[in-house]
């Protein structure tokens, strides 16, 4: 049975539903935290996927389906602010357009991070951030050099996930995950299979310390500003893996130790999309609402995904989007209740 130390995953992951009102500022809450990382979509129309963290400041988006660089949305038209139960929006279209419906999916950092490279000895360059070590979770920020180089993260354990993205000019999403190893890499952008550049990651494995760079444009620019997402996996709250497809409506089963909120799938070895479920769009099994987090379409029901079990999920389709057979695929979840508390009592008995 896995154990956690985290007996409340809400506290630091979460996901908020609602529906817009066109108003020019509208608080959403119920969250339970303070966010440090949201990602917002449209679910009832094709709007990009929105993506805002604090470290960065609330006014500056990205977008997970797009290689643009970051935009300030202007005045009444983003993210308002990160609030103490949720965040307050403006009247953009992509997170509060009038009777359209929206998700939100959002993490906790929380503990400001500064790292001076030449006084600590750690890294090449200096980062800064907010990281959560008890989530395994930081938002880092630094300023590329195009030459190789190591970040500190700030985490105190190795990341097996971490996202990059170049704010400053138009670049790809670079994203690491470790069972794909140091030389191979997925852009959230696209719905490429994993592709192979010693640049990008410069042929290392991140540290409990540190993550590598090389000398690729999309984590490593000379004078660009650059934004990572990194995660480091918690018994019992976070899990990051791989699995193989086998073609079967009767799918993998991938333990997780822990009853999903949220969980991504990415298929690494063949081209298709980034597979978004959660718990609050389907409330109930088979997870059959999806969104894909290279593209802008709306929620989409057609399939019957997966389960969200008491300690992983399973396929629940022969579809190749998420089983093509002998296919691997790269996954993400985050508990809702671990499957064993701290005190070793399963969530079942209580």
């Amino acid at each position: 049975m896995a154990y956690t130390t985290i007996d409340d995953p809400t506290i630091f992951f979460n996901t908020l539903i609602w529906t817009g009102n066109g108003a020019s500022s509208r608080a959403i809450s119920g969250l339970g935290f303070q966010p440090d990382w949201s990602w917002f979509k449209e679910r009832s129309g094709a709007e990009d996927h929105i993506l805002f963290d604090s470290v960065r400041g609330a006014t500056k988006r990205i977008y997970s389906n797009a290689n643009s660089a970051e935009t300030d949305s202007g005045a009444d038209r983003r993210l308002l602010s990160f609030d103490s139960d949720g965040f307050t929006v403006g009247l953009d279209l992509g997170i509060n357009g009038n009777t359209e419906t929206y998700v939100g999916w959002n993490w906790k950092a929380g503990t400001s991070f500064t790292n001076d490279a030449s006084s600590t000895g750690i890294g090449t360059i200096d980062s800064t951030g907010s990281v959560n070590d008890t989530a395994g979770f930081s938002i880092i920020s630094y300023t590329g050099t195009g030459s190789a180089a190591t970040v500190a993260h700030g985490l105190g354990s190795i990341p097996q996930v971490y996202f990059l993205k170049n704010r400053s000019s138009s670049a790809g999403w670079t994203s690491y995950f470790e069972p794909l190893g140091n030389t191979k890499f997925l852009q959230l952008d696209t719905t490429g299979a994993a592709g192979t550049a010693t640049e990008a990651f410069n042929n290392t494995s991140p540290t409990s310390s540190v993550f590598s760079i090389g000398t690729d444009t999309s984590t490593n620019n000379n004078t660009d500003n650059f934004i990572a997402y990194c995660f480091a996996e918690k018994k019992g709250y976070s899990k990051f893996g791989s699995y193989t497809g086998n073609g079967n409506a009767d799918g993998t089963f991938v333990y997780t130790g822990f009853k999903p909120a949220f969980v991504i799938i990415k298929p690494s070895s063949y081209s298709n999309s980034w597979l978004i479920l959660d718990n609050k769009r389907n409330t109930f099994n088979p997870t059959n609402t999806r969104l894909e987090a290279d593209g802008n379409g709306a929620d989409y029901s057609g399939l019957d995904y997966t389960d969200f079990l008491s300690n992983g999920f399973k396929i629940r389709t022969s579809n190749s989007h998420p089983n093509n057979s002998g296919g691997t695929l790269i996954y993400m979840a985050f508990a809702k209740m671990p499957f064993v508390t701290s005190t070793g009592i399963p969530t079942t008995a209580r």
